[in-house]
């Protein structure tokens, strides 16, 4: 795995961040410190696997004391959680956005939550982490918890707001509201993230991301709009 995938996982979100300053002359930061932490477990966790990598191996590859790792990040499981949940933050409507109001807003606030979706779910990065939590499903099965919690979780709770308050607004038929996501995801995916997975297909473009958000909320409006 490149140093840029791993980069781009481990970048903290901005609800994660911190507004420490650094005093002029200092060489490095706490958040920058706590940066190169992140990159170089993602990078041993991938060529080595979760329960091969120590803390020491990670703080050696940091170039920090284990003192210091657990002070800024924590320990083994922290670190990876800390990964998940940066990717997982960004996986919902953008800051700001409205409920919506009428079926042209409900149309928007649907494609760009898709588009958006779709758009970090097949990241190089995000991959990545999906292998290594499959291949460490029995040595470490809290990857899968991690990604469930901090990642899917985020995501899922964005679409049934959305979706709720499409109701209440009488937008969308009354019903099963997790039916309608898993109606939801099924139409902006299929079974697309499998093959991505394993490499025998490419990752969508930019341009297929937005096709595929736009089929799948126009064909889901037209189950559930009213």
């Amino acid at each position: 795995m490149s140093i840029g995938l791993v980069a781009a996982l481990a970048v903290p979100s901005r609800t994660m961040r911190t507004k420490a300053t650094v005093p002029s002359g200092t060489m490095s930061s706490p958040l920058s410190v706590r940066d190169r932490i992140l990159h170089a477990a993602m990078e041993l966790f991938v060529e080595r696997g979760f329960a091969e990598t120590t803390t020491l191996e990670i703080a050696s590859r940091a170039r920090v004391s284990k003192r210091e790792l657990y002070a800024l990040v924590g320990n083994k499981d922290e670190i990876l959680a800390v990964c998940i949940a940066n990717r997982g933050d960004r996986m919902r409507l953008p800051e700001g956005f409205s409920e919506p109001a009428d079926m042209a807003s409900l149309e928007a606030a649907l494609r760009i939550y898709g588009a958006t979706l779709l758009r970090e779910l097949t990241d190089p990065a995000v991959l990545e982490v999906f292998r290594l939590g499959i291949a460490e499903a029995k040595r470490s099965p809290g990857i899968a918890r991690s990604l469930n919690e901090r990642g899917r979780a985020p995501a899922r709770a964005a679409l049934e707001a959305l979706l709720k308050s499409a109701q209440a607004a009488k937008l969308l038929a009354d019903g099963n509201v997790d039916e309608m996501m898993l109606h939801y995801r099924g139409l902006l995916w299929g079974d697309a993230v499998v093959w991505i997975l394993l490499g025998l297909e490419k990752r969508p473009g930019p341009k297929e991301i937005e096709r595929r958000a736009q089929n799948a909320t126009r064909l889901f409006l037209e189950v559930y709009g009213r």
